[in-house]
């Protein structure tokens, strides 16, 4: 899902007609917390699914 520069104008556009001017400072930073906090969950996830199959190896490795 490619979004060029009209795209992105006519979504803040909206945006800035549905919530006002004083809201979207707001709504960025919770947006942006949001997707650090997924992203570190994510993050977490993969290193315990990385750290499951170094075990698994060992143990195969050891019969």
């Amino acid at each position: 899902m490619n979004l060029g520069f009209g795209e992105i104008a006519i979504i803040l556009f909206v945006a800035l007609l549905f919530f006002g001017p004083s809201k979207l400072p707001e709504l960025g930073k919770a947006a942006g917390v949001s997707l650090r906090e997924f992203k570190q969950a994510v993050g977490g996830l993969m290193e315990d699914e990385d750290t499951n199959h170094k075990g698994e190896k060992n143990i195969n490795q050891d019969q």
